[in-house]
C-alpha cells in the first residue's frame, strides 16, 4: 500500500506560512511561535481525542480497549502516528469461540494479543475513499499492510468493504473515516486473525 502521509505536512506547513503577513516577521523563533493565532483548525485537532481516547469513549469498543490494555499498547496508539485502525467492535469478539479473549488477555498470551491487535492497524492515515481507490486501481483487490508485518486483502462485497485475513477469514467495514487526532478508524465486525 502507498501513502503519502508528508503530503499533509506539507499542505500543514503552507497553511502556517500563509498565516503572516509579509514584513510582519517577529524578531526571535519563540515570538513565531507565540504570535502565531490558533486557528479553527489547530483548534479542532487540538480537542480531538486520539485513537485510544475515542475508543475508550465508545462503549462498543470496551473489549477493544480492555485487550490493548493488556497487550501494552495503550502508549504506542496514543503516540503521534498517523494510524488507521480497523477496530473489531465489541460483537466482533463475541464471535470468537467462548474463552478466547480471556485467554488473549492474560499476562502469558500478550505476544499472541499484540499480533493480532497490530494485524489491525495500517501505519498511515487511510480513509474509506483511499481504500476504494486502491481497490479499484488493483482491479477489485487492494492488499493492504499491517504493523503486525502481515497484509489484508480489501475488495468490495455487495456493496461493502470486506478485509480478507491470512487465513481466508472476513470481516466487513461497518462504519468508516472516525477521525482522531492521530490518525483514524473504521468499524469492523469480525476479529481478522494473522497467520
Amino acid at each position: 500500500m502507498t501513502f503519502k502521509p508528508l503530503l499533509a505536512a506539507a499542505i500543514g506547513a503552507l497553511a502556517l506560512a500563509a498565516c503572516a503577513a509579509p514584513g510582519d516577521a517577529p524578531a526571535t523563533e519563540t515570538e513565531a511561535a507565540t504570535e502565531k493565532p490558533m486557528t479553527a483548525e489547530t483548534e479542532t485537532a487540538a480537542e480531538q481525542p486520539n485513537i485510544v481516547a475515542l475508543a475508550a469513549g465508545t462503549d462498543s469498543l470496551s473489549t477493544l480497549v480492555a485487550a490493548v490494555t493488556a497487550a501494552g499498547l495503550v502508549e504506542t496508539l496514543s503516540g503521534p502516528g498517523p494510524f488507521t485502525v480497523f477496530a473489531p467492535d465489541n460483537a466482533a469478539f463475541d464471535k470468537l469461540p467462548d474463552g478466547t479473549v480471556d485467554t488473549l488477555v492474560k499476562p502469558e498470551n500478550k505476544a499472541a494479543l499484540t499480533s493480532i491487535l497490530t494485524y489491525h492497524v495500517v501505519a498511515a492515515e487511510v480513509m474509506a475513499a483511499d481504500v476504494l481507490e486502491l481497490i479499484a486501481a488493483g482491479n477489485g483487490t487492494a492488499t493492504i499492510d499491517t504493523v503486525n508485518g502481515g497484509q489484508l486483502t480489501a475488495a468490495v462485497v455487495n456493496g461493502a468493504v470486506v478485509l480478507t485475513d491470512a487465513n481466508g477469514g472476513t470481516s466487513t467495514v461497518t462504519a468508516t473515516d472516525i477521525d482522531a487526532s492521530n490518525g483514524v478508524v473504521h468499524l469492523i465486525d469480525t476479529v481478522v486473525m494473522p497467520k
